[in-house]
């Protein structure tokens, strides 16, 4: 069966850096565009970056860009979300999201707390 499990959160202070990763399975993962979105507390899911499915174009949510970094390994069906200069207001759980036209996966997510 589909399976998107998030892995890497975790309680970060602000200024450092985690790295999340999905591993996928039970589909074809190396057609599908992979995002990742985050729901904080008491706020609406929002996309936060995405890839392409041969990873040759990326699009980050202006809160993020250049301290997030979304990649891929089609080989091992998995992608990952860099995070680096992690902020008070990153705190949410990750999810990750596959998408093929109709088709569409989640994750089960993953929290990140950036916190002193």
């Amino acid at each position: 069966q589909v399976q998107l499990v998030e892995s890497g959160g975790g309680l970060v202070q602000p200024g450092g850096s985690l790295r999340l990763s999905c591993a996928t399975s039970g589909f074809a993962f190396s057609i599908y565009n992979m995002r990742w979105y985050r729901q904080g507390p008491w706020k609406e899911r929002e996309l936060v970056a995405s890839i392409s499915n041969n990873g040759g174009a990326t699009q980050y949510a202006d809160s993020v860009k250049g301290r997030f970094t979304i990649s891929r390994d089609n080989a091992k069906s998995t992608v990952y979300l860099q995070m680096n200069n992690l902020k008070p207001e990153d705190t949410a759980v990750y999810y990750c999201n596959a998408v093929y036209f109709r088709l569409e996966y989640w994750g089960q997510g993953t929290q990140v707390i950036v916190s002193s």
